[in-house]
């Protein structure tokens, strides 16, 4: 009997094992991958995240691993152009976009490290039930070998296609249609740190990352999808091209070091984050488009909250245990809301008006106000923080 399974092994998974082993607490971990692996991602870590993984002890393997600091940050729209870093949280004031391969390796070692077992190759085919239905582990095969497990708490972090929601008859609490498709590319040699441009029904940033490597990223409406996908490539330079023509030239006569990668189903939803003997985290509970690259950061986050909530309550009464998994589920939304209201409200590519030209006009004059933006953007506080006597100054004398 294992105190928790966790099934996923990346972002959210890797992180809510390691917080329970080191706990003390018996916990197996699953993927169908083995690692090193990669996958399709923005590789963002916002200024939140970064504070976790030093907190775990695991910011110092990031920069040892070779991936740069994002430490200048600059926004583009209209005739405005707002440059300069976040206050950030905790002394964490840069940024990081590890490639996911190295990410997510150094959770997975973290986690084993921590004494969580791990097996790779594994694919979870149901859920185990006792008699009163409550969720008591789980069944699947690895490496083609059927296996059953068993746990108290068995953990979804199987990403936005989740099996262990789908076999727990999860109900969407929140849904909303799916507001873009996006494609990303790799260059070699194009020097950048965080850049961010945006144009009616357009958005396209750079990112630095591994190996002296730059991401391209291209956000088009998802009702644009058809078109885009005939001729991606084509598409995704004529979208730097008309939206940031800047960062279009630098990319003349660069390599592109790997394929064009590309989805188009971003979708937007909060899960039911528990019941009776599971719980999820990470994509698997809650999705939302990557236009703001908070996958990372909110997927800490659940990993953290989840680990306090249900640590140290596995071998008491299991309506112990569902209480705290409540108040996880409430904890979750609580937390996650306000950025994924913010975020659809980015995903639908919608024209700049006049209200927030003049806003961002005030914004871009000051070093201060730049640095609370910036901050908003990576999810510390709230558009109520930038409403200080400073921005109200600014825009009364431009009114």
């Amino acid at each position: 009997m294992f105190d928790a399974i966790v099934v996923g092994a990346r972002c959210a998974g890797s992180p809510t094992a390691m917080l329970l082993a080191r706990a003390g607490h018996r916990v197996l971990l699953l993927d169908r991958a083995s690692f090193p692996s990669d996958t399709l991602s923005t590789h963002v870590i916002h200024q939140p995240g970064v504070a976790a993984l030093a907190r775990w002890g695991l910011l110092d393997a990031v920069r040892a691993s070779g991936c740069p600091p994002l430490e200048h940050a600059r926004y583009e729209v209209a005739d405005i152009r707002i440059e300069g870093c976040a206050r950030g949280v905790a002394g964490q004031r840069a940024g990081y976009a590890p490639r996911r391969y190295v990410l997510d390796t150094i959770l997975v070692e973290a986690a084993v490290s921590a004494g969580a077992e791990l097996r790779e190759g594994c694919r979870i085919t149901g859920l185990l039930h006792d008699e009163s239905g409550r969720v008591v582990g789980v069944e699947g095969s690895h490496h083609g070998a059927r296996f059953a497990e068993r746990a108290r708490l068995v953990i979804g972090a199987d990403g936005m296609r989740s099996a262990v929601a789908r076999f727990a008859k999860a109900p969407y609490t929140a849904q909303d249609p799916r507001l873009t498709c996006a494609y990303y590319s790799y260059w070699a040699d194009v020097p950048t740190g965080l850049e961010l441009h945006e144009k009616s029904g357009s958005w396209v940033a750079a990112v630095a990352t591994h190996d002296n490597a730059t991401l391209v990223l291209t956000y088009f409406p998802q009702s644009r999808f058809d078109e885009v996908r005939a001729d991606p490539l084509r598409a995704h330079l004529d979208q730097v091209r008309a939206t940031a023509p800047a960062l279009h030239e630098r990319l003349r006569g660069k390599q592109r070091v790997e394929r064009l990668h590309g989805t188009g189903d971003q979708q937007n939803f909060f899960r039911q984050a528990a019941g009776p003997g599971w719980a999820l985290v990470g994509d698997a509970g809650h999705h939302k488009d990557s236009i703001t690259a908070r996958g990372i950061s909110d997927a800490f986050r659940q990993a953290e909250l989840l680990a306090q909530r249900a640590g140290g309550l596995f071998t008491g009464d299991p309506a112990v245990l569902d209480a705290a998994l409540r108040q996880y589920a409430a904890d979750r939304d609580a937390a996650l809301t306000p950025g994924y209201a913010s975020t659809l409200e980015v995903a639908r590519l919608a024209p700049p008006n006049d209200h927030r030209l003049a806003l961002l006009r005030a914004v871009q004059a000051d070093p201060e106000l730049t640095s609370i933006y910036f901050d908003l953007f990576a999810g510390i506080g709230t558009a109520a923080d930038l409403r200080v006597p400073k921005l109200l100054e600014l825009l009364g004398a431009r009114a």
